[in-house]
């Protein structure tokens, strides 16, 4: 879209100080006063967020204050009853080891894509465009033991949509640890027209770490016995290469971030501390490049290094869109189950 261009839209935009997201709904307090600009929400309570009838596009959303698995992100597309996104609100913008808010420089980790960013202070920014014909609705759970405060903007606009637009879909997988010498799931149940874009991994290492990063991702589309899309290794999935640098010169793991793929943060201790576990965040966004698919996709990763396979902790977030809304196709584990120290 060119900028200039003027289209047949209208802008809104739900937040605490207008969670309604009317024209005109927000705040009533005068200059420099603010009135509400977070809300609570209490354990076991879920909140809408944003709920709107199309044709239309989310376009942002913007999240701080909690920002933990303990809070759960869903959406719904046109009515469905059960959510085509699904995942804690952390994993979703790539962030799963969310309680670490320091990187092994001492700073915050920053992610700075086109699609995600994490800024400093965990500011969590989305820029994925959500199309829906309908209607949508946007909601947060709190399973956590105690309330928690939520900032948030979710904005977007009402307008036609292509009629050939899909419904974006997000789901959410671990396995702590995986299981050695299988592959690591990333999806699979997904069913339908449609096209792959993208997924984030965290993963935290158990064992020795020479290396880590031989591990191939595979995609296997419509009915594929053996995979159509298959990557030589994981570092090179991530667009990096020789483990970012652990196997070559430096010797030494180095983050970057760029526009679609990133290995942004390193946590924990980078010496050979006994029984200290190191933690990478990574994401790879299939905008230049969508895996497109008829019928049915799946994805695994192999959790492999030099001296064979291992036995990692792999969490990931998988990001796709559909012709039509569907549930997601995995079970979130139960909360308890999601703390990453």
């Amino acid at each position: 879209m060119k900028l200039y261009e003027m289209r047949d839209r209208q802008s809104f935009g739900f937040s605490a100080e207008n969670p309604s997201g009317s024209k005109g709904g927000g705040t009533r307090g005068g200059d420099c006063e603010k009135l509400r600009p977070c809300i609570d929400i209490q354990p076991g309570e879920t909140v809408t967020l944003c709920e709107t009838q199309g044709p239309g596009m989310i376009t942002h959303m913007w999240f701080t204050g909690y920002i933990g698995h303990s809070f759960i992100l869903r959406a719904y597309w046109d009515g469905l009853e059960e959510p085509s996104v699904e995942a804690p609100v952390s994993a979703f913008f790539g962030c799963a080891y969310d309680e670490n808010f320091a990187d092994r420089d001492g700073n915050y980790p920053v992610l700075n894509s086109a699609m995600v960013l994490v800024a400093p202070g965990r500011g969590y920014n989305c820029y994925w465009e959500m199309p829906f014909h309908k209607s949508c609705k946007i909601t947060m759970e709190n399973r956590g033991a105690q309330a928690q405060t939520l900032f948030y903007m979710i904005s977007g606009w009402h307008g036609a949509i292509p009629e050939n637009s899909g419904y974006f879909h997000a789901a959410y997988r671990q396995e702590h640890p995986v299981q050695k010498g299988r592959s690591y799931t990333v999806i699979d149940g997904i069913k339908g027209k449609g096209c792959f874009v993208g997924l984030s991994l965290a993963a935290g290492m158990n064992g020795h770490n020479t290396c880590w990063v031989e591990g191939e991702a595979k995609m296997y589309l419509d009915g594929d016995r053996y995979p159509t899309m298959n990557y030589t290794g994981t570092e090179d999935y991530f667009g990096g290469a020789y483990a970012f640098g652990n196997d070559v010169y430096q010797h030494r793991y180095q983050t970057f971030s760029g526009l679609y793929t990133g290995l942004y943060a390193i946590l924990g201790d980078t010496s050979d501390t006994y029984n200290h576990q190191k933690r990478f965040l990574l994401y790879r966004w299939h905008v230049k490049d969508p895996v497109y698919f008829d019928s049915d996709f799946r994805m695994v990763l192999d959790n492999l290094g030099w001296t064979g396979p291992r036995y990692d902790d792999y969490t990931t977030v998988a990001y796709w869109y559909l012709e039509s809304p569907a549930p997601t196709p995995v079970k979130l584990p139960e909360d308890g189950e999601m703390v990453m120290k």
